[in-house]
């Protein structure tokens, strides 16, 4: 069990990683771009549009040390 248990972490670490915004973000970018994909919308510009936008925010979160 214990191997199973650190093999959740370690792709919850690293999927979430530090900020978990950003992990939201990127699944809702993969979920809007399947939508897209679906309809008559180009989906390839949702991912990197969505995520370059929420990158500064999530940096701008972060306090100073």
């Amino acid at each position: 069990m214990t191997h199973v248990r650190a093999f959740v972490r370690f792709w919850y670490d690293f999927i979430v990683g530090d900020d978990w915004r950003l992990a939201a973000v990127a699944l809702l970018a993969l979920c809007l771009s399947a939508l897209a994909a679906q309809g008559s919308i180009p989906a390839w510009p949702l991912g990197p549009s969505l995520l370059s936008a929420a990158l500064p925010v999530s940096v701008a979160r972060e306090p100073r040390r």
